[in-house]
């Protein structure tokens, strides 16, 4: 039996897709520079009997799989190679449950970040791990990137707030990791292992996600700098008192900028920095008053904080358009999560600031300030073959830059195709060797997600 006829032997009509102007739009995610291939069939499950059946086909046959969430991603992870199995995970997209005793909620992988929020917010709780994509990625892929947000300050990342996961393996067999309940330590902890990554151990089918209660409505203020090093500096300070921001943002002039030409948000062009703050304590408004006296102190020429709910998302609205007005600067963009210690993070915008003079290119910085994740963003005319080349030369010497500087290649992006020759130099020979060897554990025939991370 070939390849089609023994998936469909397991799942509906409707769940193999073969027309290749159809198979051909799943090829790909959002990156940059990462090649990708051409898909022997798109399968759709909706059930975790489907998917350990598609798995079992494609081990008996020694065909590699796929898998894919809303393919949001930036690094090339959700890209097909060729005659893969796209293991598309989106139709599995229900909330399973939500206990606001346990503070859990259970999930499916294709569930949209957004919708989980909004859910978990009708019960008092709250979710916080947000990427700047919530509105269309999912649980799934979330947990594959190990993905962050503007909350990661103060809340953490989604590693944190994975409890436990079902998870199918290349040979068809089920895995479950973790628990349910709020501490746990029996055995390995198989599930941090799975966060993060990116579809290459096993196949995510179910989730069990931390909750915290809903927290206060925040409040948020914009400092404008004359420099750089004045706002990071604005940013060590914060942190080094103790100051505990729900959000803590960083844009550098060139990102103001394509923000103001596109959105006409009127900062005035000496700022060289804009530096976003917001508390959901008790008492914002106390904590906007001693972080804004600090970015005094560091140099700010102008602080404002807002005094309702209304005030603090006009405040943000710059930094949530930062990536839709860099990419309107070129034809395309190389988006890099480069994260360094806070304290390095000045020298990691300088640095950025002398790599686009050098290679004559539009590269703009914002940042999850609050802990060192920047996102230099290359823009460039896909359409030049110099000016590409340039682009891919300045994105590797930004991660290069990362990596003096004592910090990581990615910080929330993944490593996917684009970064995985880099992940080799951050590792070490030590580490990718066991690497390695987990891979096999999980996946002798290497079957699942070839040719990425490493």
């Amino acid at each position: 039996m070939d390849l089609i006829a023994q998936l469909r032997a397991g799942l509906p009509e409707e769940a193999v897709l073969t027309d290749p102007d159809v198979t051909g739009s799943y090829a790909n995610d959002m990156a940059s520079f990462c090649e990708a291939g051409i898909p022997a069939v798109v399968v759709l499950p909706r059930t975790v009997e489907q998917v350990q059946h598609v798995m079992r086909t494609a081990t008996e046959l020694r065909v590699p799989v796929v898998p894919q969430g809303s393919r949001t991603g930036l690094s090339g992870a959700a890209n097909a190679s060729d005659g893969c199995i796209v293991l598309s995970l989106t139709k599995m997209d229900r909330i399973l449950e939500i206990n606001p005793v346990d503070r859990i909620a259970v999930v499916e992988p294709g569930v949209i970040n957004a919708t989980l929020s909004r859910a978990v917010n009708e019960h008092g709780l709250y979710y916080p791990p947000d990427p700047s994509s919530w509105e269309m990625c999912s649980i799934g892929g979330n947990i594959g990137t190990a993905s962050g947000g503007l909350c990661c300050v103060k809340y953490g990342v989604t590693a944190e707030y994975v409890l436990g996961l079902d998870v199918v393996l290349a040979d068809g067999r089920l895995l479950q990791t973790g628990r349910r309940t709020a501490k746990g330590v029996a055995g390995y902890d198989l599930t941090r292992l799975i966060v993060g990554s990116e579809g290459s151990l096993g196949i995510v089918v179910r989730a069990v996600l931390g909750l915290r209660p809903e927290p206060p409505q925040q409040l948020a203020l914009a400092a404008e700098f004359p420099s750089t090093d004045a706002a990071c500096a604005a940013v060590c300070e914060i942190m080094a008192r103790g100051h505990a921001p729900s959000l803590l943002e960083l844009m550098d002039r060139t990102s103001i900028r394509a923000v103001n030409a596109m959105a006409n948000m009127g900062l005035p062009d000496s700022t060289e920095a804009l530096l976003l703050a917001a508390f959901d304590s008790p008492d914002p408004s106390a904590d906007l008053a001693a972080v804004g006296a600090l970015c005094e102190a560091a140099g700010a020429t102008e602080v404002v904080p807002a005094e309702t709910a209304a005030e603090s998302d006009l405040l943000l609205q710059a930094r949530r358009l930062t990536l839709t007005a860099l990419e309107a600067v070129k034809t395309a963009t190389m988006i890099d999560d480069v994260c360094v210690p806070r304290s390095r993070l000045a020298d990691l915008l300088n640095g950025c600031a002398a790599i686009a003079e050098k290679y004559d290119l539009t590269i703009g910085v914002c940042a999850h300030a609050g802990d060192g994740n920047t996102h230099p963003t290359v823009c460039f005319d896909a359409a030049d073959p110099d000016e590409s080349r340039r682009a891919r030369e300045s994105f590797d010497e930004i991660m290069g830059l990362g990596l003096e500087l004592g910090g990581t290649i990615t910080g929330e992006h993944g490593v996917g195709i684009l970064k995985k020759d880099w992940l080799a130099r951050e590792l070490g020979p030590v580490s990718l060797e066991l690497h390695r060897g987990i891979k096999q554990a999980f996946d002798p025939h290497g079957l699942l997600n070839p040719g990425k991370v490493f």
